[in-house]
């Protein structure tokens, strides 16, 4: 029972600190007192920064990539937020400290750290704060303002979009439109990026999702949907 107490009070400790979910800092608070060693005194050292855990991290830029955005290897980016601490932070703060210490723009400011926070097990798959998001994209032959209409126009969606429905929240005219999905509380944010007078790229992030598994899924259905709507709004060119 005093082992338990003390687990829920260090858990509690490292929500107040790090602003994680209990499940999430209650499983920090278990693998450091498993690697740690036993001080004087009874209680656990905090375990020596460690390289990457074994996780997937083969759908992530290329290293060749993140170097060239940022001036570093994915393995410098990491041993630099381990020196700097970055395990008991949050992700905001660790996004913040990239942007405005470091200079790194802000998508890859993300990207650096959900990727750190994967390899050293601090986030699964697809996790975000507030549940699992996914991406998927795909270039359609048309000017950004006919794909947008594609996606906004209730009628039109219906087209392509076959296997759910979703109600348009706020928008910006041939740049960004976001959903609420149909069933459940995730949401849909669909960008537009124009690449010529004749492409868009349309990008799709489907967030709020409750779990790893229904994250897997939606990133299939969304690839499936993404190429439907590309078939609908007219073939590639050759």
């Amino acid at each position: 029972m005093t082992r338990q107490r003390t687990l829920k009070r260090q858990v509690r400790e490292r929500m107040a600190k790090t602003g994680e979910r209990y499940a999430a800092a209650r499983r920090q608070v278990v693998a450091r007192g498993a690697a740690g060693t036993p001080a004087p005194d009874g209680s656990t050292a905090a375990p020596a920064p460690a390289a990457e855990v074994a996780v997937d991290l083969t759908d992530r830029p290329a290293d060749a990539k993140v170097v060239a955005a940022t001036g570093r290897s994915w393995d410098a980016w990491f041993a630099l937020l381990d020196d700097w601490g970055g395990r008991e932070r949050t992700h905001r703060d660790t996004a913040r400290f990239l942007r405005d210490v470091h200079g790194v723009a802000g998508w890859w400011s993300q990207a650096i750290t959900m990727w750190y926070q994967r390899a050293r097990g601090l986030r699964r798959k697809h996790e975000q704060p507030d549940g699992f998001t996914i991406y998927a994209s795909r270039t359609v032959n048309v000017p950004a303002a006919e794909a947008f209409a594609a996606v906004v126009d209730a009628r039109a969606r219906r087209r392509w979009l076959t296997d759910g429905a979703m109600t348009l929240r706020s928008s910006q005219p041939g740049r960004v439109a976001r959903f609420d999905w149909t069933g459940d509380t995730s949401r849909v944010e669909v960008t537009f990026a124009e690449r010529g007078p004749a492409k868009t790229v349309v990008a799709v992030a489907h967030g709020r999702l409750a779990d790893p598994a229904a994250a897997e899924q939606a990133k299939l259905l969304w690839r499936a949907r993404l190429q439907t709507l590309a078939s609908t709004l007219g073939p590639r060119p050759r």
